[in-house]
């Protein structure tokens, strides 16, 4: 009886610290427009994986962690930084403290210290035109240029025609970035996982 009892409990910790697990590292949102169509339809349930872009105080790390120490007060990406071709769940960057919270789903397209322009639907990465074979349909929208800050990524969605994206409000800051999206799971039939260009939809 008392084997039986350990078990459960044990069990019951195991779960406990799993769920734990999956909370800090993984996230779901829902997709909810067509800004990013036909890549992630409205409705969509993703999976977004959240310790990849966490970033590590290596100073504090080094007062908890036995024999690990740093020279200065530093930080680093768990795994790796946003990269260019990556759809990225953030917070809406909204300065107005009083305004709700809401967080967009869209792609990377311009990286730190970056200069991005777009002109007639073509988005200028360095004066060099970015190739974006994810794209079904272009639009002719235009764009000012804007260089990129530290931990500054410009975000545009697959259906340009209709996202509210950087060209409107601007760059992300590196602090509104929940995660990186790793696979739809609902409806069953979509499941996918995606990379930077694992879905290049039908021409």
């Amino acid at each position: 009886m008392v084997r039986v009892g350990r078990e459960i409990i044990e069990a019951m910790v195991l779960a406990a610290v799993v769920f734990l697990l999956l909370q800090t590292t993984v996230r779901n949102f829902k997709v909810d427009g067509s800004s990013m169509d036909p890549t992630l339809e409205n409705g969509q349930y993703l999976l977004v994986n959240r310790l990849v872009y966490l970033n590590v105080d290596m100073d504090r790390l080094s007062k908890i962690v036995p024999f690990w120490s740093v020279e200065e007060d530093s930080s680093r990406y768990a795994i790796h930084a946003p990269k260019r071709g990556e759809i990225i769940v953030f917070e809406f960057p909204d300065n107005n403290p009083g305004n709700s919270r809401k967080d967009f789903v869209k792609r990377v397209v311009g990286l730190p210290g970056e200069t991005v322009r777009v002109h007639a639907g073509e988005v200028f990465v360095n004066e060099e035109v970015l190739d974006e074979p994810y794209l079904v349909e272009r639009d002719r929208s235009y764009a000012p240029e804007v260089t990129l800050g530290e931990g500054e990524y410009y975000v545009l969605g697959d259906n340009r025609a209709y996202s509210n994206d950087s060209r409107a409000w601007g760059a992300v800051p590196k602090e509104n970035v929940r995660g990186k999206v790793w696979m739809v799971y609902w409806p069953a039939q979509g499941i996918q996982f995606l990379n930077i260009m694992t879905k290049i939809p039908d021409s």
